[in-house]
């Protein structure tokens, strides 16, 4: 890309479009799983929970890779404009959907369209701008991100509250349009287009088994066990089966030699991890808060937003600390603390004070600011100048991957501790009518109901303490033990 030849003001639409699709894309999630109670509750989709989320993230997880390769045979500026009216669909029937299954199909649609969006984003930025520029353009379209988590669930509570769920997917329709409209208008290509390039189409069959029989294989876990454990056991096949592919293909989709550096490989595993952990209070901080405090959505989704505020203000550290301190010492003082803030929350009965979930989303804010932050940073810095590019997207993959399956496991985990408590004439759908605060039903016995929910949180969080006991020691066995320049 000639940067002589692109003038200031094209650079310019082309951010705004690149600044508004990555607050579209991002502000997908914190609206949603503010809007999660309402959408259960009216659908009656407590059974399939997890599917709303999962979906979306699932057809995100696998499409990233692929169109990381796509930009190189067909350019940049259409496949980020098919992601965006791909998204724009996906986002427009979302809002209609009449029942819980098209929903999910909706949801999966907008997913494919994002997995165009999110990582071409950066890969624009690195077109249009030089080397000196970038950091400072990364920085200021971080803010939409940022933005997103802030305003998300205030936008996706208050839609909630004074219209209906449908509006948290209709209000990216318009500033879909814009994008596309800002793209087609005034992003013009001058790049030219790869015709040799292989692409490891093998290597994208084994990614796509092994993560959609992961996750039905969870999502099956606590109704059909043996379907489970069939699907489980084809995941580990296509892993084995992709592990082979990438490392015999010569242009491989996930390349091997990046893992050979054991702190590049601890950095990608703690992103992954710490989404995994990220994804279990954005869709059960605002379940607790609206179903056993009867708190509205819009005070529900304050929570996740005071963790997004610490987030935004953790990062800007990242640079000092990785400057004074062995990355290892950063992430297990941190990891230890957001461990010892989620335990709490294991044996937190119904009268656990309301404010205390703002402090551990403070502290989670903190934590995964720093940490996440840490881990981008250096998996771009611990491989090769050519395979920075990979490098960010085996990481996005990571975090994609983490929050997939995670919210299929803490959906499973749910399910199951409820079904297991049922008794005294209680059933499946009355707890079901619970879970959101805006739900009409008198539920009469409340007291036979609220343990049952509490019960069953408690044992989503023990999954989340037992997912950051692992990252905590992964992180202690990192050998490096030196300030990284």
């Amino acid at each position: 890309m000639n940067h002589s030849k692109l003038v200031q003001h094209q650079r310019w639409v082309i951010m705004t479009a690149v600044f508004i699709a990555t607050f579209m894309t991002s502000v997908e999630v914190t609206i949603v799983t503010t809007a999660l109670p309402s959408i259960i509750s009216e659908l009656h989709g407590l059974a399939y929970q997890s599917w709303i989320m999962s979906a979306y993230l699932l057809t995100t997880a696998i499409t990233t890779p692929i169109y990381g390769k796509m930009a190189d045979t067909m350019g940049r500026r259409n496949v980020f404009q098919w992601g965006v009216i791909v998204f724009t669909i996906g986002s427009l029937l979302s809002g209609l959907s009449p029942s819980i299954l098209f929903l999910i199909i909706a949801r999966a649609i907008q997913g494919i369209g994002a997995g165009a969006v999110m990582p071409l984003t950066f890969t624009i930025i690195a077109d249009i701008f030089s080397f000196k520029e970038r950091a400072n353009v990364l920085a200021l379209n971080n803010t939409a991100w940022g933005l997103s988590a802030l305003v998300g669930p205030l936008i996706g509570g208050f839609l909630v509250d004074h219209l209906s769920w449908h509006w948290v997917f209709f209000v990216n329709v318009p500033l879909g349009i814009i994008v596309a409209l800002l793209v087609w208008l005034g992003y013009h290509e001058n790049v030219e287009l790869s015709s040799n390039l292989t692409i490891d189409w093998f290597g994208i069959l084994w990614l796509a088994v092994s993560l959609v029989t992961l996750l039905l294989g969870i999502q099956a876990l606590d109704t059909i066990p043996v379907l489970a454990a069939g699907l489980l056991v084809i995941t580990l096949i296509s892993v084995i089966l992709l592990v082979h592919q990438e490392k015999r293909f010569t242009d491989p989709l996930i390349s091997p030699t990046m893992f050979k550096s054991k702190t590049f490989t601890i950095q990608i595993v703690t992103a992954t991890i710490l989404s995994g952990v990220l994804i279990g209070y954005q869709m059960y901080f605002p379940i607790w808060l609206q179903s056993l405090y009867r708190v509205s959505a819009t005070v529900a989704g304050l929570v996740v937003t005071s963790s997004s505020i610490m987030w935004l203000a953790a990062s800007f550290f990242v640079g000092k600390l990785i400057a004074h301190f062995v990355p290892k010492q950063i992430a297990v003082a941190l990891i230890s603390v957001m461990l010892i803030s989620y335990v709490s929350l294991i044996f937190a009965g119904l009268s656990f004070p309301v404010w205390a979930f703002y402090v551990i989303a403070m502290v989670n804010g903190i934590g995964m600011g720093v940490v996440v932050s840490m881990n981008t940073v250096l998996s771009q810095h611990l491989v090769p100048n050519e395979m920075v590019g990979s490098a960010t997207s085996v990481l996005t993959l990571g975090r994609s991957l983490g929050q997939t399956v995670m919210a299929g496991v803490y959906g499973a985990i749910l399910n199951l501790v409820v079904r297991l408590q049922l008794h005294g004439g209680i059933t499946f759908s009355q707890v079901n009518n619970v879970i959101s605060s805006k739900g009409t039903a008198v539920v009469v016995n409340r007291s036979l109901i609220d343990p049952i929910v509490l019960t069953a949180l408690h044992m989503v969080f023990v999954g989340v303490v037992t997912m950051l006991v692992v990252v905590l020691v992964i992180n202690v066995l990192d050998p490096n033990r030196k300030i990284i320049h």
